[in-house]
Order: C-alpha cells, then sequence, then structure tokens
C-alpha cells in the first residue's frame, strides 16, 4: 500500500469510510466487521467515521464503536490504524441532519467519542459541518482547546468554504493538518477548497469521491469516459475514479465508503494504476 500523510502522520493513500456501514441500508455487523478487516488486509490505516454516523436516535456513535470493535478483533497489528472522526453534526432518528457546532456540544461530543474509540487521544478529530447559529471562530476555537488539552492529537474541518478554511488555519495554525469536503466526478464544486489546501499545504480528503452510496455503482454508466479508460485498463471505473482523484495531488486522500469486503478491496487496488496525461485530460473533461 503506498502511503501519504496527514500532518505528521504516514497513512494509507486510500481510507475507508464507514459510514455506509451505520446509516440506511447498513449491513449486519458481521459483514462489516469483515469490511474493516478486509481494509485493514489490503493495507488501509485510515479509516474516516464520526459520532452522527448512526440510524436511529438512541444510537449516537454507532460507526464508532463498530470500528473500534473491528480493530479490537482484528488478528494483526493495528498500532498504526488512524482512525478520524467528527462532531458537530447529529441525526434525531427521523432520517434528518441537523447541526450543533457549540463548544459546550463540540467538548461532549469529543468526550463520548474517545470513550467509544477507547483511546486517551484522537489522532484526527474534525469539526463535522458549520452551524448557523454558532460563529465559525467559536466552533473552531472549541477545536483548538480539545487539542491544547490533549484530547486530540490533529484537528481537521469538513464541509468548509476557501474563507473558513483560512479563518481556521488562523485559529488553528499547524494543528489544522486537513480539509473534508466531497469531490468526485459528479460534485466537483469543491475545486477552490481543493486548490487552497494544497496551497495551504492541507491534506485534502474528498467524501463520496465514488458519487456517494446511492450512485457509486453507476460511475462508469454516468460517465462514459471512467468506464472507457477502466476497460482499456481492465479495471472498474470506480478504481479509475480513485486513481484520478490521487493524481490531483499527493496531498489527496480518497475515503471511498465501503460496507462490503470486495469494494474496498478494489478501492485499495486503485493505488496501484498510474494513468497518463491523456487519460487524466479525459477524465478531466467528463
Amino acid at each position: 500500500m503506498k502511503q501519504r500523510h496527514i500532518g505528521d502522520t504516514e497513512v494509507s493513500a486510500i481510507g475507508l469510510g464507514g459510514m455506509p456501514m451505520s446509516i440506511e441500508g447498513r449491513p449486519d455487523e458481521e459483514r462489516s466487521v469483515r469490511t474493516i478487516h478486509a481494509a485493514l488486509d489490503a493495507g488501509i490505516t485510515l479509516i474516516d467515521t464520526a459520532d452522527a454516523y448512526h440510524l436511529h436516535a438512541d444510537e449516537v456513535g454507532h460507526n464508532e464503536s463498530l470500528i473500534a470493535r473491528a480493530l479490537a478483533s482484528y488478528g494483526g497489528d493495528t498500532s498504526g490504524v488512524l482512525v478520524a472522526t467528527k462532531g458537530g453534526h447529529l441525526r434525531p432518528g427521523d432520517g434528518s441532519w441537523t447541526v450543533d457546532s457549540s463548544p459546550a456540544y463540540l467538548r461532549a461530543a469529543c468526550e463520548a467519542s474517545l470513550k467509544r474509540l477507547g483511546v486517551e487521544a484522537i489522532g484526527l478529530y474534525q469539526h463535522h459541518r458549520p452551524d448557523p447559529s454558532v460563529p465559525y471562530a467559536e466552533s473552531i476555537g472549541a477545536v483548538r482547546d480539545l487539542v491544547d488539552a490533549g484530547k486530540v492529537r490533529m484537528a481537521g474541518i469538513s464541509n468548509a468554504t476557501p474563507e473558513q478554511i483560512r479563518q481556521a488555519r488562523e485559529i488553528l495554525g499547524d494543528r489544522l493538518v486537513s480539509v473534508q469536503n466531497q469531490y468526485s466526478p459528479a460534485f466537483r464544486s469543491s475545486e477552490p477548497e481543493l486548490a487552497l489546501s494544497v496551497e495551504l499545504g492541507l491534506t485534502f480528503l474528498p467524501w463520496s469521491p465514488l458519487g456517494g452510496i446511492a450512485q457509486a455503482g453507476e460511475l462508469g454508466s454516468r460517465f462514459a469516459p471512467f468506464a472507457e479508460v477502466a476497460a482499456a485498463r481492465g479495471v472498474s471505473p470506480q478504481q479509475v475514479c480513485l486513481a484520478w482523484l490521487l493524481a490531483r495531488s499527493p496531498l489527496v486522500i480518497p475515503i471511498p465508503g465501503s460496507s462490503r469486503p470486495e469494494t474496498i478491496r478494489d478501492s485499495a487496488a486503485a493505488v496501484d494504476l498510474t494513468l497518463d496525461e491523456g487519460e487524466l485530460a479525459a477524465l478531466d473533461r467528463a
């Protein structure tokens, strides 16, 4: 598995997004654990989660707890695995998503995530989504305080605008190491955030890099150039998509969501697919 960096930490160039294993349409726990173990077997050492990845109101942190159990039951060494989690998003249990980025909530959410993950400090804690009712500086200040208190080792932000990235950098300084925004062939409006992250030396973590749970399987039929390159290379359109993202910058680490061992194995293989300039140009135009 090829490696890239988040802050001072070396991780796999492809991560595993845990959300599909805990929200609507989730599989049974046994299959989810096999999926996480398959990711580890493939050399993946970055797992992305959040306290809001759950289905029912009484199971906040479902995905964090699932990942902790899967790591504990894995037969190999997991000391090099970076589990990145997030706080500031909520699911009331009716299928909706809400936000609470108040400092009080973020402090409480971080404490709860620490317990569920069974760690003394969270490797990467990300502010999940801006809250219109809370000044952004207050939310990021709370994350800074968690780093200062030793509860968080590295800080990240998600769903941020260029202005918010710059503001977070001013507040957190070198403690800010990553930006996680949506980016895929179907969603390219985060191009300014990607460019700014690279300019500032921040790792960019594209979420839903294959187009999201409902559309990842249709990537090739929706974007013909990805299917054409895939056919020529004898790989899946999804693998081509992840290789395309990896080629954008050494600071890009895609985190495709998965709930099946075979899909995360296919995603992990993208690190060995090097696209030529002509292929990349065709995919850029798709």
